[in-house]
């Protein structure tokens, strides 16, 4: 909290100095930047434990209002714009080029949504333009397959009665492809997202902590977790999964001078999904609430604090 004030602090600076330079005939309505907010689900929000929807007429993309782009649009005030198109399920090609056919909350048969089939929406590129400030994407674990991962590691788990690692067995030695296709379509899509905003800081924010160092702190069968995934394949998704998707995310941001890297790792490290304090919910939220992993609103909270900051420091003058 202390942290979150001293940028909330920086916060009035940077409001203090836009204003100098914008005094006299320019209007407040001029001093905004322009930010647009692109992403997945762990962007979007999705689950009910971070907010609840708030488009009207839902576009299946089930942007919540505790999600971190909201956060900051909040804290943040009349300073910045913001244009949040981030949608659950996306994937990096859904960012660049590729029109995304949202599901919103329909997945059969745990849980049918009503509105469901949802029309397509555009690229998320195309609401960047040249006029666009700054750009936080949050995007990969879809193109890599995490969710399948998790699905398929819960399955064969269940199958080898909590033993081993048979996930790692099955999957493992498909990892280093998956990694490379997530690094080679991130940097076109940074490419392609500085060619339409060339003046736009691209922040890229990385995913948090999910599986803690210590897998054991993970009890097999329990839906609030990891469901039947065994500690050893924990291990193993933490170290060769996870970890390497955000060093491959970060890699990719040395690709386009305008672009850096967002960490949330390393603040979440106790917060994971099996720690008390955790930032992240289980396949199950109690009593009745599909989660599927993903950031509640207490990681929300902390990814709102990180790319504030990056944004102040982003508009900042040099």
């Amino acid at each position: 909290m202390d942290r979150f004030r001293t940028r909330l602090a920086l916060l009035g600076s940077a409001a203090a100095l836009t204003a100098v330079q914008l005094a006299g005939a320019q209007s407040a309505a001029a001093a905004d930047y322009q930010w647009v907010a692109l992403g997945d689900s762990y962007t979007a929000g999705v689950i009910r434990a971070a907010g609840d929807t708030f488009e009207v007429p839902r576009d299946g993309c089930e942007r919540t209002d505790r999600s971190y782009p909201q956060v900051i649009d909040r804290d943040l005030g009349g300073l910045l714009d913001l244009t949040n198109v981030s949608c659950g399920a996306a994937t990096i090609e859904n960012i660049t080029d590729t029109p995304q056919s949202p599901i919103g909350r329909h997945l059969p048969p745990i849980s049918e949504d009503p509105d469901y089939p949802f029309p397509a929406v555009p690229p998320q590129s195309e609401a960047v333009s040249a006029g666009t400030d700054v750009i936080t994407v949050g995007v990969g674990g879809n193109t890599l397959g995490f969710a399948d991962l998790l699905t398929k590691c819960m399955e064969v788990g269940g199958e080898s009665n909590g033993r081993g690692t048979p996930c790692k067995d099955a999957l493992g030695s498909g990892i280093q492809a998956r990694l490379d296709k997530v690094s080679t379509e991130y940097d076109r899509m940074l490419a392609v997202l500085h060619e339409r905003a060339p003046k736009a800081k691209i922040l890229a924010v990385g995913y948090p902590t999910i599986v803690p160092d210590d897998a054991s702190k993970c009890a097999y069968g329990d839906l609030r977790k990891f469901g039947s995934t065994t500690q050893g394949d924990l291990a193993w998704l933490r170290t060769d999964v996870l970890e390497p998707l955000n060093k491959a995310i970060e890699k990719s941001t040395g690709t386009q001078e305008t672009a850096s890297f967002v960490d949330l790792y390393a603040s979440s490290r106790n917060h994971s999904v099996c720690d008390d304090a955790k930032w992240v919910e289980g396949f199950l939220t109690i009593p009745d609430q599909l989660s599927f992993v993903h950031p509640n609103a207490r990681g929300h909270r902390n990814a709102a604090d990180h790319v504030t900051e990056a944004i102040l420091n982003a508009i900042s003058p040099s």
